[in-house]
């Protein structure tokens, strides 16, 4: 397990040893003593989940907040992802600031994202299976969000504006100005 940092404090990309033959390939996609010696975070996941999305759909940005804030763990099962957070994290020197990968079933990495992130993904390949760890449970009435296209953030979701695909719900979010992410 290879741990690379990203400019967003704890937030991190994961790659693994993958071992290949004649068969396939095997890897372990995840390992808590190995992630807590390499990046300091003792996290325990209770909850996975996992969306499968349309070519062009997007997810998010969404978070929960207070004490159902959750951390992820995120990974590609099939296909292609632009996977983005964006540090909401109270007097953090990279508050409103976004990250954004690429996760595939090709290249097997994984984004780690701490608690006190918005988190969204588009979908870059048909039927996408994104499966994604959780470190708390879901609780309906600590969920807020931001809508994905807020001119402020300026981000790049990697899709033709007119093939987007946002659920009713996301379409209701609102601008990451107006959100009080504290409370």
């Amino acid at each position: 397990m290879k741990i690379k940092k990203t400019y967003l404090e704890g937030c991190f990309v994961i790659e693994f040893k993958i071992f290949q033959d004649e068969r396939g390939c095997f890897y372990e996609s995840f390992n808590q003593n190995l992630f807590l010696e390499k990046t300091g975070i003792d996290t325990t996941f209770v909850q996975d989940n996992v969306s499968v999305s349309k070519l062009g759909v997007v997810r998010g940005l969404h978070m929960q907040k207070g004490k159902f804030a959750q951390a992820k763990l995120i990974s590609v099962i099939k296909g292609k992802i632009l996977d983005v957070v964006v540090d909401v994290r109270e007097n953090s020197s990279t508050f409103g600031k976004s990250f954004s990968i690429e996760l595939s079933d090709i290249n097997r990495k994984q984004l780690f994202v701490p608690r006190g992130f918005l988190h969204g993904f588009s979908s870059l390949e048909e039927n996408t299976i994104v499966s994604y760890k959780c470190d708390n449970y879901y609780n309906k009435e600590s969920e807020t969000g931001v809508i994905f296209n807020d001119k402020n953030l300026e981000i790049d979701w990697k899709l033709k504006n007119d093939k987007i695909i946002v659920s009713e719900k996301d379409k209701k979010l609102r601008e990451f100005k107006t959100v009080n992410f504290f409370k």
